[in-house]
C-alpha cells in the first residue's frame, strides 16, 4: 500500500485500422495473409524494375498496404525489408523518399517484432548509410547554384526526414538498433540535422523525438555528447520562434536535455532545470480548447477566401479558353485547361491542423517528460534484499505494485533543484488546469468535422496525462507545497466530481486508470497526514465496484488500494461497522475469485490494512468471517503461486507475492487471537 510510482512514458505502439480478428481466424485454419499475397508479391516485385517510376509507385503501393495489419504476415513471408532496404540507396531521389516512406510506415505497424525483425535483417546498414549520405548531400548543395541547390536541398531533406522517423521507430522498439547508433556515431550526423531547425522544423522534431529515445538510459551515447553538441541543444530548445510546432521541438529537445543531466556540470544543473521547466510551463500555459476554436475558425475563412479566388481564376480562364477555341482546333469541341487551383499550392496537411496538433502533442509531451522527471531509477538488488526481509508488510508494499498492471517501482525522488522549480512555475496548478474534461465547444466543433475528428482522442489524451502527472506531484511533494490540507480536499472533491459527472465512466479504460491513480495517491497522502477524506462510501463503492470489472489489471488495483486506504481510516472510527464489513466482504471477494495474483495479492494487502486495528474492525471482522474465509484461502493462494507464478510473473512480483503469502499467515494468527478474545 501508498505511494506508488507510474513507468517512464514511452511511445504508444501504433495501431493501424484492420481486422485484427479476421487476420487471428486466418491464422488458425491456416489462411492467414494469402488474400494479400497477391498485391504484396506484384508490388514487391515491381522493386526490381528497370524504371525509376515504377520502382516508386511500387514503394508508395507498399506504403499503404503496410497498414493493414493482415498484409504484414505476408510480407514478411516475402523478405519485404530486404527488398526495400537496398532501395533506401536508390539512383533515384524519388524512390529514396518513397523506399523510407515504406519502411517508416512498417515500423511504425509493425510494432516491437517487426521493428526487432528489420535489424536482424540489416535494415540498419542501408539506413544509416542513407542518413549519411543526406549528410553530405546537404554539405555540397552549399556550394551549388542556387535553383539547383534549393531542389535538391528539398529532396533531400524529405529523404532525411523520412529516414529519421524510420529510425526513430527502430531504437523506440530496439535495443541492438540503439547500440548500432551508437556504434556508427549517428549522433553527429542527428544533430546536424537538427541544426537546421530555423529553414526545417518538420525535420528538426523528427530528429528531436529520435534523439529523446535515444538519450534515455544510454550512458554509452551520453560520452558522446561535447559542448558544440551541447550548443546545437541549447539554440533549438531557445529558438525564439513561438509557432505551434516550434514549441513541440523546444519541448521535445527539452526531454532530451533532461535525459542528459547526468553530463551537465552540477553549477550550470539548477540553471538547466529551469530552462527546461519554464518551456513545459509556458507549453501548459496554453488553453488548447481555445486553440482549437480559434485555427478551425481560420481554417474555415481561408477555405472560403481560397474559393472564392477560385471562382475569380476559374471565371479569367474560361474567357481565355473561349478565345483559344476560336485559334485551335479542338478534337470533339472540348475545352482543356489546367487545372492549377489555390488549393493545390498548399501543403498536403492544412495548416491550422498541423499547429494545432503540434500544440496538443507539446502538452502531452511536456506532462509525460514531467511524470519522467519523478521517476528515480529501478531499485538495486540491496534494496530489494532489504525489502523482501522486512517484517512489516505495509513498509514492504509501499512500493510493490504500479497502476499499470502490478509492476514492482520504486520509491519516487525529487532533488531539490526540481522540488523547488516546479514550484516557482505553478507547475502543480497548471497540471491541475488540465486535468478537467477538454472545452466542450472545440469537442463538438472536432466531433464534427472528419479531418478533425481524432484531435478530440488527443485533448482526451492530455487529461490522462494530468492525472497521471498529479498523482506523482501529489505523492513526491509536501502538502505545503500543494497548497495545504484544505487545497487536498478541494483536489479531493474535483476529482470525485470528474468521475462521477461520467455516467458512463467506467467504459473508458484510460481516463478510469489514469483518475483511480490520482485518487489512490491522493487518498494516501491525506491518510497520512490525518486530513479528513471526502469521498462518500457510496461514491467509495460506485468506482470500485465499476473498476472492479475492467479489464485493465492497473484499475483494478487501484480501486482496492482505494478501499484498503479508506478502510484503514475508518477503522478507527466510531460508527462504521457496517461499511467496514462492506469493504471487507468486497475485498475478500476480490482475493479469493480475481484471476490475477497481482489484483489479488493487492487485496490481501488491502484486508491487513484495513482489519490490523481498531475496535469496529474487530468486530466487522469476526462478523465476516474473515479468519474461516482466509484460512480457506491460504493453501489455494500459496498454489497459485507455485502453480502460476513462474510463468506469468516477473521476478520482482513474485518476491512481492511472497511477502504477501508470508503476512497472510501472519495476519491469520493475529485474527485468530481477535476472534478468541471477542468471543469468550
Amino acid at each position: 500500500m501508498g505511494k506508488s510510482r507510474t513507468k517512464r512514458f514511452k511511445r504508444p505502439q501504433f495501431s493501424p485500422t484492420g481486422d485484427c480478428q479476421a487476420e487471428a481466424a486466418g491464422a488458425a485454419n491456416g489462411t492467414e495473409g494469402e488474400e494479400d499475397d497477391g498485391p504484396a508479391a506484384e508490388l514487391l516485385e515491381k522493386l526490381q524494375h528497370p524504371s525509376a517510376e515504377v520502382r516508386e509507385c511500387a514503394c508508395a503501393g507498399l506504403a499503404r498496404l503496410v497498414q493493414q495489419r493482415p498484409a504484414l504476415p505476408g510480407l514478411a513471408r516475402r523478405d519485404a525489408v530486404r527488398r526495400l532496404g537496398p532501395l533506401l540507396l536508390d539512383p533515384s531521389l524519388a524512390v529514396r523518399e518513397t523506399a523510407a516512406g515504406a519502411l517508416r510506415n512498417l515500423s511504425a505497424c509493425g510494432g516491437f517484432d517487426v521493428c526487432d525483425d528489420m535489424v536482424t535483417k540489416d535494415i540498419m546498414t542501408p539506413l544509416v548509410a542513407l542518413l549519411k549520405e543526406c549528410s553530405a548531400g546537404l554539405d555540397s548543395n552549399e556550394m551549388s547554384p542556387q535553383e539547383k541547390k534549393d531542389q535538391n536541398r528539398n529532396s533531400i531533406e524529405n529523404i532525411a526526414n523520412e529516414a529519421m522517423n524510420v529510425l526513430w521507430n527502430i531504437c523506440e522498439c530496439s535495443s541492438r538498433a540503439v547500440s548500432i547508433f551508437n556504434k556508427e556515431g549517428c549522433l553527429e550526423i542527428v544533430l546536424k540535422y537538427l541544426s537546421r531547425f530555423p529553414t526545417n522544423v518538420d525535420l528538426a522534431i523528427s530528429v528531436a523525438y529520435c534523439l529523446q529515445t535515444v538519450t534515455e538510459d544510454n550512458p554509452e551515447l551520453l560520452k558522446s555528447f561535447s559542448a558544440p553538441a551541447l550548443s546545437v541543444l541549447e539554440s533549438a530548445m531557445l529558438s525564439p520562434v513561438s509557432s505551434m510546432e516550434y514549441i513541440l521541438l523546444k519541448t521535445l529537445v527539452a526531454g532530451t536535455i533532461w535525459n542528459l543531466k547526468d553530463i551537465i556540470p552540477s553549477k550550470s544543473q539548477a540553471e538547466i532545470i529551469n530552462a527546461i521547466l519554464k518551456i513545459l510551463s509556458d507549453v501548459l500555459d496554453l488553453d488548447a480548447g481555445e486553440t482549437v476554436i480559434r485555427m478551425h475558425e481560420a481554417e474555415k475563412q481561408r477555405l472560403e477566401a481560397a474559393a472564392e479566388t477560385e471562382d475569380v481564376l476559374e471565371s479569367t480562364s474560361y474567357g481565355s479558353l473561349m478565345e483559344d477555341d476560336e485559334m485551335e482546333e479542338i478534337p470533339h469541341k472540348r475545352k482543356v485547361r489546367r487545372k492549377t487551383f489555390i488549393s493545390d499550392l498548399l501543403p498536403p496537411t492544412d495548416k491550422e491542423l498541423r499547429e494545432t496538433i503540434a500544440l496538443l502533442t507539446a502538452q502531452q509531451t511536456a506532462l509525460e517528460i514531467i511524470v519522467n522527471m519523478c521517476c528515480s531509477e529501478d531499485p538495486s538488488d540491496d534494496e530489494w534484499e532489504e525489502l523482501s526481509s522486512s517484517d512489516e508488510s505495509d513498509a514492504f508494499m509501499e512500493n510493490s505494485f504500479s497502476e499499470c498492471g502490478g509492476q514492482l517501482l520504486s520509491p519516487l525522488c525529487l532533488s531539490h533543484e526540481v522540488h523547488t522549480a516546479f514550484t516557482n512555475y505553478l507547475i502543480p496548478k497548471k497540471i491541475f488546469e488540465k486535468t478537467t474534461f477538454p472545452n466542450s465547444t472545440a469537442v463538438d466543433i472536432c466531433s464534427r468535422s472528419p479531418t478533425w475528428k481524432s484531435l478530440v482522442r488527443k485533448m482526451n489524451t492530455v487529461q490522462c496525462r494530468a492525472l497521471v502527472c498529479l498523482q506523482s506531484l501529489v505523492s513526491l511533494l509536501d502538502v505545503d507545497h500543494l497548497g495545504g490540507p484544505a487545497a487536498l480536499q478541494t483536489l479531493a472533491q474535483h476529482l470525485s466530481q470528474l468521475l462521477f459527472s461520467q455516467p458512463d465512466f467506467a467504459k473508458h479504460v484510460d481516463f478510469l486508470e489514469a483518475i483511480s491513480s490520482a485518487l489512490r495517491a491522493l487518498l494516501q497522502t491525506m491518510a497520512s497526514k490525518n486530513i479528513s477524506q471526502c469521498m462518500t462510501p457510496d461514491q467509495l463503492m460506485t468506482l470500485c465496484t465499476a473498476g472492479i470489472h475492467s479489464s485493465n489489471t492497473g484499475v483494478r488495483v487501484n480501486v482496492v488500494s482505494i478501499l484498503g486506504i479508506t478502510g484503514s481510516v475508518l477503522a478507527k472510527e466510531d460508527g462504521t461497522l457496517e461499511t467496514l464489513k462492506t469493504i471487507g466482504c468486497f475485498l475478500l471477494e476480490v482475493a479469493t475469485k480475481d484471476p490475477s495474483l497481482v489484483v489479488a495479492g493487492e487485496a490481501l494487502d488491502a484486508l491487513f490494512d484495513v482489519f490490523a486495528d481498531g475496535k469496529e474492525a474487530e468486530r466487522a471482522s469476526v462478523q465476516i468471517k474473515l479468519l474461516s474465509a482466509l484460512k480457506e484461502f491460504q493453501p489455494v493462494f500459496k498454489m497459485k503461486i507455485r502453480k502460476e507464478g513462474r510463468g506469468k510473473y516477473s521476478p520482482d512480483q513474485l518476491c512481492v507475492l511472497d511477502n504477501v503469502k508470508m503476512n497472510l499467515r501472519r495476519f491469520v494468527a493475529y485474527q485468530e487471537t481477535v476472534e478468541k478474545r471477542l468471543t469468550t
